[in-house]
């Protein structure tokens, strides 16, 4: 019980006080990890969880288009409508309850990640 206490103040500190940067990095790695879970729960035939997972990975998007700066031109433009995208076959995967869907979403899931992950690395550099 003690342990369980003392790993979701850790959590709950470590959301509290990370950098805006920090954060969403926190984010695009758990929208991986939510969406590899919600596939394995298909393959396992676990609705719920499928579906708590994709919900979640869903609500991570909607997160980083509400977070995107609309004045940062046509990358921010591409990065929105690649958030959609991701989104509405999130919906679809989740409907239908199909692999094949997260099998070609996850891929750009990741690759979402490996952006802000490189994004972060270059910004860090030059600082």
């Amino acid at each position: 019980m003690y342990g369980s206490n003392a790993l979701n103040a850790y959590k709950n500190n470590s959301v509290n006080h990370a950098s805006k940067e920090h954060l969403l990095l926190m984010l695009v790695d758990g929208a991986v990890r939510f969406a590899k879970v919600s596939r394995q729960a298909m393959v396992d035939k676990d609705i719920k969880k499928c579906h708590e997972n994709i919900i979640k990975t869903q609500n991570i998007f909607s997160e980083l288009m509400i977070s995107l700066d609309q004045n940062a031109g046509e990358w921010a433009t591409q990065m929105y409508r690649l958030y959609d995208f991701i989104k509405e076959k999130l919906v679809e995967a989740n409907i239908k309850k199909d692999i094949k869907i997260m099998d070609e979403i996850i891929p750009l899931i990741e690759e979402v990640r490996d952006i802000w992950h490189e994004a972060d690395k270059v910004l860090k550099e030059h600082r």
